[in-house]
């Protein structure tokens, strides 16, 4: 086939179609996200495997996987949807008020609770049409691969060290505290180094194999380790866990101090010094002279800066 008649058979839907297919390894599952009849993503699907001379998607026990092939389509098809959606907004400057094009925002939910549901809000009052996508930092997937895919804007949370290749903006630092029950013995009597180190410790699970926290990175360079006995990939329920045990948690004041308003809990000073908690907003180089890009970053600047005076 000649290339141009190739090309004359590709459109910007069907790129999406093929990057929401792979990402999601199933067909009903793009068909929820894209917001088509399951037979039209089939059928679409039909017409790339012929473009490709791929099968593209193969059965694999009960789910399905990607081939190769396509997983090398993937940061393409990303490249060629991100570009799309911004070639004509970023040519006339970024217009909050009749933009359309969508904000997809990785984040932690070790952030302050308030920070999320306060950064939706400023979103949809100044660009009302935009839609915007919450994405967790999952187990199963690396902030890297979400940025360079283009399947996430910005990625919030905090790190021991922010990594060099993407671009960061600080948004605020933190203190660590101590998070427990209001019965737990440590209000009444205090605690140690040692008695910290042996109570019962709920953490976060990893946002990705082989990562460390924090807090374990920290005491692992003061040859130290805690006694966790709890792991919890949902972080904004670890509070009420601990108001109903002898679990500590330790973390931001500014996460604490908001569920301490709310359940029996106490906060205690951490029995050894930890440096503060640096929170940060990551983005790729793709996305950095985006006029869209800048006003989001500046938002979440906006709203950070406005938390820590509540």
């Amino acid at each position: 086939m000649r290339e141009p008649a190739l090309f004359d058979k590709i459109d910007l839907h069907l790129i999406r179609v093929l990057h929401t297919v792979i990402t999601e390894r199933s067909v009903s599952r793009a068909a929820l996200r894209l917001g088509m009849y399951q037979p039209a993503v089939s059928g679409a699907l039909r017409r790339l495997r012929t473009l490709a001379g791929d099968p593209l998607l193969v059965r694999s026990g009960a789910g399905m996987q990607p081939t190769d092939a396509a997983l090398a389509m993937v940061e393409p098809a990303a490249s060629i949807l991100r570009a799309a959606e911004v070639l004509f907004s970023d040519a006339r400057g970024f217009a909050p008020r009749s933009a359309t094009r969508s904000f997809r925002i990785a984040a932690s939910d070790y952030l302050d609770p308030l920070f999320l549901p306060r950064l939706v809000a400023r979103i949809k009052a100044e660009a009302p049409l935009c839609p915007v996508e919450i994405l967790p930092l999952s187990a199963d997937a690396h902030y890297h691969a979400h940025l360079a895919q283009g399947e996430a804007d910005v990625v919030i949370g905090n790190w021991p060290e922010p990594p060099g290749d993407l671009h960061l903006g600080r948004l605020f630092a933190d203190e660590v505290v101590c998070l427990v029950s209001r019965e737990h013995p440590a209000v009444r009597r205090g605690w140690s180094q040692e008695d910290w180190l042996a109570a019962e410790h709920i953490a976060p699970t990893p946002t990705h194999p082989g990562a460390r926290g924090v807090i374990d990175a920290h005491l692992d360079a003061l040859g130290l380790a805690r006694r966790i006995t709890v792991r919890c990939a949902h972080f904004s329920l670890i509070p009420a866990m601990v108001a109903g045990s002898l679990l500590v948690l330790t973390t931001g004041r500014q996460f604490c101090e908001r569920y301490a308003q709310q359940l029996p809990l106490a906060m205690l000073p951490a029995p050894l010094a930890f440096p503060r908690l640096m929170y940060y907003q990551l983005w790729h180089a793709r996305t950095h002279h985006s006029a869209a890009g800048a006003w989001l970053r500046e938002a979440i600047r906006d709203v950070a800066s406005s938390l820590r005076k509540t």
